[in-house]
């Protein structure tokens, strides 16, 4: 059974730690701090006027129809995937627009059905290219699942290979771990952590005093880490048209 999320807000917020390495071709590691949103897709958040700007939820800044909701775009999306969640609870893991930007390299939906009980989790990829796609998963009890990689996220990387997710849905703790094996091996993992405090005006002003411009500073810094690797001879691999939704941009995600 799901539990409620803290708050006036009904929603959550985590404090995270996110470290990125890679293995190969050469080995390179970074880490960053965010404030992540735990919300319920049925009953987002309701902010005060001035608080707005600090945190929004907009459909149209994921995959969908930008005149429907969060919820209605996901439902039809699992529909595509023969599921339906019978109005059954979905949360989701994700930054908010803060201040009129938003960058969301990982969003991550867990859907559970009428009686609580896990039905399926939903990973959300974006690239600094515009694109996106998401990944269906039936997660194990702990959270494991693995599926074939579908979208060019890194231009030192090509599309191939398999993610292996560790994705439990989160409690007081958060703890995400994504590893993506290629041919050789394991050539790069991230890891999500952070710990939960109520999403109130109180706490989302100390996250944003704490992160200021939060999905601002996560794009500028992957985009930092890129042209870091590119300074280190790491040659860029071509990227082909997608399935999915993709515009040009023209500095690369590490």
């Amino acid at each position: 059974m799901t539990a409620e999320l803290p708050g006036p807000w009904g929603a959550a917020l985590y404090d995270c730690r996110i470290a990125h390495a890679r293995t190969t071709p050469l080995r390179h590691a970074f880490r960053h701090r965010t404030h992540l949103w735990l919300v319920d897709l049925d009953a987002l958040p309701r902010l005060s006027a001035p608080l707005r700007p600090l945190a929004r939820f907009r459909a149209a800044d994921h995959p969908g129809d930008p005149r429907l909701t969060l919820r209605q775009n996901l439902d039809r999306y699992l529909a595509g995937e023969r599921i339906d969640l019978e109005g059954g609870r979905v949360l989701m893991l994700t930054q908010a627009r803060c201040l009129g930007y938003v960058f969301n390299p990982l969003t991550v939906y867990w859907c559970h059905g009428p009686d609580g009980q896990p039905v399926c989790t939903v990973a959300e990829v974006h690239n600094t290219y515009g694109g996106h796609h998401r990944y269906l998963l039936r997660p194990d009890a702990a959270g494991r699942a693995s599926t074939a990689k579908e979208l060019y996220v890194s231009p030192f990387f090509p599309v191939d290979g398999d993610y292996r997710m560790r994705l439990p849905e989160p409690g007081e703790r958060l703890a995400l771990t994504i590893h993506l094996d290629r041919p050789g091996g394991r050539a790069f993992t991230a890891t999500v952590h952070g710990t939960r405090s109520p999403a109130d005006p109180a706490g989302l002003l100390r996250a944003v005093l704490r992160h200021p411009l939060p999905t601002l500073a996560v794009a500028l810094h992957i985009r930092l880490q890129g042209i870091r690797l590119l300074l280190r001879g790491l040659p860029v691999q071509p990227r082909s048209p997608h399935s999915t939704k993709e515009t040009q941009e023209e500095v690369p995600v590490p």
